[in-house]
């Protein structure tokens, strides 16, 4: 079983961010990456070239930075203009029924303040509501996001385990069928990597 998983990237200072580039350097062989700032810093989406890319693989990650609970502006952008009506969703919107979605993200804030009497006073996966819904509405399947908290307080040695534990998702994503259903009752991917010994 080989599952071809496509990391669609955006983060607008990847040059400053510890925590992506360590997770990004334990990308294992065999993963598409696919920089979004890098590819198009004038935001001119080549939205053809992105159809394809989607249609060539069967997991695809976004992985980016939380910007006021939500996503940099690029990849806003790109969910705008590629996931289009009658190509990704709709009447005959069946491009990409089926494929796995899911999101790797950093965060300022520890896990603790993504809680209802945390300083956010939401959980995450609250925050992450429109694109569980763009998904599920383009006919894929969201999958709970692999996060970094508390990114701006990690040392050396959690940032390296935090890559490793990507590095661990990656391979058995890449590698193995998924039981989609054991997977979707864990709030974190981080937490059903611990629990299940695959990190």
């Amino acid at each position: 079983m080989q599952n071809r998983v496509l990391v669609l990237f955006a983060h607008p200072l990847f040059e400053k961010s510890r925590i992506h580039k360590s997770l990004v350097n334990h990308i294992p062989e065999g993963i598409t990456f696919h920089d979004l700032y890098q590819e198009y810093p004038e935001f001119n989406i080549d939205i053809e070239k992105e159809k394809e890319l989607l249609l060539n693989h069967d997991i695809i990650i976004w992985e980016h930075p939380i910007y006021w609970y939500s996503c940099p502006a690029l990849l806003k952008q790109w969910i705008d203009v590629v996931l289009e009506a009658g190509w990704a969703y709709g009447p005959k919107g069946n491009a990409l029924e089926s494929k796995l979605v899911m999101q790797v993200l950093s965060t300022g804030g520890a896990r603790t303040t993504y809680q209802p009497d945390g300083y956010h006073q939401f959980t995450l996966q609250e925050f992450l509501t429109p694109f569980n819904r763009t998904t599920t509405l383009c006919k894929m399947i969201y999958l709970p996001p692999f996060v970094g908290h508390g990114s701006h307080r990690m040392g050396d040695e959690e940032l390296l385990a935090l890559g490793q534990d990507y590095a661990f998702l990656l391979d058995h994503f890449q590698r193995n069928k998924l039981d989609v259903e054991e997977i979707q009752k864990y709030e974190y991917l981080n937490d059903w990597l611990t629990e299940n010994g695959i990190a």
